[in-house]
């Protein structure tokens, strides 16, 4: 018997909320997934807390807000700051929750609530730490006249001492190592869904799960490219500092691309809703959206100091011109002659014995 569509969170069991989940559940979404018309290849092991988790890490509020607290502080001051504050810190990341889904007990559920509770999460607990940092500040002078790499470095010096600052720095760095790791295992899971789909060379290669049901090759490749950017950073720092506004700015593009479809084509939206819809006001929520996502792309390729020069001009249009002209040289020499839309790798018969099972 088929299982019924889930209208209601509150309507839902809650025992997906917690590690020992019934088999049940995790039936169901394996059902849903191969509806899709894909094989269940990942363990469904993930409970709330680890999608939420995941999700939350790779939002790094905590290093995204140090590393660039005193560009809102030496633009804007304390007030501008306040009131200006990742609204992109606290979005960009929470997408991870999606890109696990596969690993989630009830991932219709719980991928919606993990991206919700890392906002919200992200935004309090950053609110929180501004407001630590904005009153612990002995001298903006000071912060912006240090000698260290980070400005925060000096902040926290000025405030606390030079053992506490080592302290604070390293629990920092911490942060910054678990939000890398779980940028790897996003970026890994996105190469094993678009070698899947034939969208990505090596199919067989990026697929492959090792005994901890990763896809190694994804993340390898992720540490990889990680390394070399951060290599930029010895070269030249105007270089490095570009790739990372064009990262900002390809996350934005990337929620762009599905709130384009569903403001200028509806119609081509899914005939049956899951668990979360905004029903009459999905329409307005999207455009404000678009405008909001085309803004923030926008600002974030305008210069930051006046008179522009070489050394301080924004060279994120060209990092994101360099990753679109690498992305069409692929599509051209490489995709258009594979890719060919979502591959089907579950059999009808599977499908419909998921069902009768159910």
């Amino acid at each position: 018997m088929k299982s019924p569509i889930v209208t209601d969170v509150e309507s839902v069991d809650r025992s997906y909320l917690s590690p020992g989940m019934p088999d049940t559940a995790v039936s169901e979404s394996d059902q849903r997934l191969q509806e899709l018309g894909y094989k269940s290849e990942f363990r469904r092991d993930m409970s709330l807390f680890g999608v939420l988790g995941i999700s939350f890490c790779a939002i790094g509020i905590l290093t995204g807000m140090s590393s660039a607290f005193q560009t809102g502080l030496f633009s804007g001051g304390p007030l501008g700051l306040f009131w200006g504050w990742n609204a992109v810190y606290t979005l960009e990341g929470c997408e991870t929750a999606a890109q696990v889904a596969e690993e989630a007990k009830r991932a219709e559920i719980l991928a919606p609530l993990a991206v919700v509770g890392s906002i919200v999460g992200s935004w309090l607990i950053g609110l929180a730490y501004m407001l630590a940092l904005l009153f612990s500040v002995q001298s903006i002078a000071s912060v912006q006249a240090t000698s260290f790499a980070i400005p925060i470095a000096q902040l926290y010096y000025d405030a606390v001492g030079p053992r506490l600052t080592l302290m604070c720095l390293t629990v920092v760095a911490l942060a910054q190592f678990m939000a890398a790791v779980t940028a790897f295992t996003a970026s890994s899971r996105l190469f094993y869904a678009l070698a899947r789909d034939n969208a990505f060379p090596m199919k067989a290669r990026y697929m492959s799960l090792n005994r901890y049901q990763a896809p190694y090759w994804g993340v390898w490749t992720s540490v990889l490219v990680g390394c070399i950017i951060s290599c930029a950073y010895i070269g030249s720092a105007v270089a490095f500092n570009a790739i990372l506004s064009s990262a900002a700015i390809a996350v934005m593009l990337s929620y762009l691309q599905p709130i384009i479809i569903r403001v200028f084509w509806p119609s081509t939206s899914l005939p049956v809703h899951g668990p979360f819809s905004l029903g009459r006001w999905s329409w307005t929520v999207n455009f404000a959206s678009f405008l909001f996502t085309v803004f923030i792309c926008v600002l974030f390729i305008l210069p930051t100091a006046h008179p522009t020069d070489a050394l301080n001009m924004n060279y994120a249009i060209v990092a994101v011109g360099t990753v679109m002209l690498l992305v069409g040289a692929c599509w051209a020499f490489w995709g258009r002659f594979h890719f060919e839309g979502p591959v089907q790798t579950a059999s009808s018969e599977a499908v419909e014995g998921e069902k009768v099972g159910m």
